[in-house]
């Protein structure tokens, strides 16, 4: 039947003649949208009647109204199952106007419901595939409800199912912590916000876990105070002799070039000579560079003096001063204190651990990073640090009762870039070790970015959920739609019009690839992330002059 046919034919002629063609319909809801054209692997082809599409449009169930809108659900009998597709993207029938084409990415099966028509018990993907000829139906909400229901399983509920207002989107804790995952989204669509919702809600079930976020702006004390512990330079405490060799290599003598490979030969000679003279390598017998061994920054600086002082050629001598001049300026300047202090040489590794890792936690599982004032040209090897001491950590308890730990990355395409650079690689390193090992041993990743373009392909690969922001930058926009996996095609088109505080979320912490309008957070739970209101903050003056007075004496002593 062509659109000429339909035109002179009123509302109800059009349903009666669309009923003999796609089965039986009434004005209130029909019972069939149109049928399936064409199947192919996990994606299918099918026509849909305009005046179906039409006649839903005004149904009070809006699960249903929504049917064939690109992200709706659609569902077709198979054998006693009803197949559940995703609308991926629609278009007009070029030849007939009252056709519509819609592209459908399978995602689950269901069995029927106690009512007749209705989806029961949902599970992820199929084993049955619908043949050409079979007629689609408009889901309800109470089927959304059973697709998305994630009862039986440990969840989050984060906020609710797009466009409905009461079907809640809830992740799935073990396999999003156990399989990493991402949050992405440009600069001012909520993300820092988001991710302080997404740990509260964690917190709220686990409060006996642990969580280690590295911050590097100082956002996240605000909203975890209460739940957590915040370090920074002034507390902190990080000690230097936790640094494996590539990380003191990092720091005393920077990028592996090939003019450097005299100053790493004296370095791991010297290092290894300084942890020697510890009182606990006696006992311990065997000790290697890389061995978390308190020793005195003065037994390295001596180690250097005294093999410098066996050279029988005086240009030799060069490398061993600009070690010597690296390590002095690290001991003398106030802003690496809360690393290189000499107060920090005691063996307090198990307490450090039990502070960083939350062990015990006392009902505050999370320890906040602030990296904000840490120097800028050893903040990469901070991040390493600390990283490390979590993968490590898991792998030398492995023998022990099982402590998972969940590393959280802000601002991740810092440490973990696309471009492989051979400056600054401690951190790359071991997160990459993370996201490929972690899982096997207990530690989760989570990543935070607002360029994922910038961010490590391979690392970025290995993330089992990915929560899409709104990206308003084209390459970012088709990085995650690369990451993504296939039925989640449909949504992608959706993220440059994201609003804020909502998100599209795939992989293994959902049940399907969900569209989420997000929950929102009290005041004190949020980070400090709100950007500055210019029409209130010009709009006064006033203290000035004490406001530049506070802020030099800030600038000058480096400090808080």
């Amino acid at each position: 039947m062509t659109a000429t046919d339909l035109a002179h034919l009123d509302a109800a002629e059009r349903l009666h003649r669309l009923s003999e063609e796609f089965g039986p319909m009434t004005n209130a809801a029909p019972a069939v949208l149109g049928q399936i054209t064409e199947v192919s692997g996990g994606r299918a082809v099918c026509t849909l009647a305009r005046a179906a599409i039409d006649t839903v449009a005004g149904h009070d169930d809006l699960a249903t109204r929504m049917a064939g809108q690109v992200g709706s659900q659609v569902k077709t009998m198979v054998d006693g199952l009803w197949v559940v597709s995703t609308v991926r993207a629609v278009r007009l029938d070029a030849a007939d106007s009252a056709r519509i084409i819609a592209d459908l990415d399978f995602v689950g099966e269901g069995k029927p419901g106690a009512t007749p028509g209705s989806l029961g018990e949902f599970k992820r993907g199929i084993t049955r595939y619908p043949i050409p000829g079979s007629t689609l139906s408009p889901v309800t909400l109470a089927d959304v409800e059973q697709i998305f229901s994630a009862k039986g399983r440990p969840h989050i509920e984060i906020g609710a199912v797009y466009p409905t207002d009461t079907v809640r989107a809830s992740l799935f804790i073990d396999p999003l912590l156990g399989k990493h995952f991402a949050l992405l989204g440009s600069t001012g669509t909520g993300k820092s916000t988001t991710t302080a919702l997404l740990l509260h809600r964690i917190i709220e079930q686990a409060p006996n876990g642990h969580i280690l976020m590295l911050d590097p702006h100082g956002e996240y004390a605000k909203a975890f105070s209460q739940v957590g512990a915040v370090y920074d330079v002034n507390n902190l405490e990080l000690p230097y002799w936790l640094m494996n060799f590539d990380e003191h290599v990092e720091v005393l003598v920077g990028a592996r070039t090939p003019e450097k490979e005299a100053d790493i030969d004296i370095l791991q000679k010297c290092l290894a000579q300084a942890r020697s003279k510890s009182r606990i390598a006696a006992d311990l017998g065997k000790v290697t560079v890389d061995s978390p061994l308190p020793y005195l920054l003065s037994d390295l600086l001596n180690a250097i003096q005294t093999n410098m002082g066996k050279l029988d050629k005086p240009e030799k001598v060069i490398p061993y001063l600009r070690l010597k001049a690296k390590l002095e300026e690290l001991k003398g300047d106030p802003r690496y204190s809360f690393m290189f202090s000499g107060l920090l040489v005691q063996d307090n590794f198990a307490d450090f651990l039990s502070r960083i890792f939350r062990m015990p936690g006392n009902g505050k599982p999370i320890s906040i990073i602030d990296l904000s004032g840490v120097p800028s040209d050893i903040v990469n090897v901070v991040v390493a640090v600390l990283s490390r001491l979590v993968f490590d950590f898991a792998i030398w308890s492995r023998f022990e009762p099982q402590r998972p730990i969940l590393l959280v990355c802000e601002e991740a395409h810092r440490y973990v870039p696309a471009e492989r650079l051979d400056t600054f690689g401690a951190a790359r390193k071991v997160l990459e070790r993370i996201a490929k090992e972690g899982r096997k041993y207990g530690v989760s990743l989570g990543l935070v970015s607002q360029r994922p373009s910038d961010l490590s392909e391979s690392v970025l690969s290995q993330c089992g959920t990915i929560i899409s922001m709104r990206l308003n930058n084209d390459r970012d926009q088709a990085y995650v739609r690369n990451a993504m996996p296939e039925g989640a095609r449909g949504f992608l088109d959706a993220i440059p019009s994201l609003r804020n505080r909502e998100c599209i979320i795939c992989g293994e912490g959902v049940a399907i690839p969900i569209r989420a309008r997000l929950d929102d957070l009290e005041p004190e739970k949020r980070p400090a992330s709100e950007d500055p209101v210019f029409s209130d903050l010009w709009a006064s003056s006033g203290g000035e002059g004490e406001l530049i007075q506070r802020t030099i004496r800030r600038w000058r002593t480096q400090s808080k």
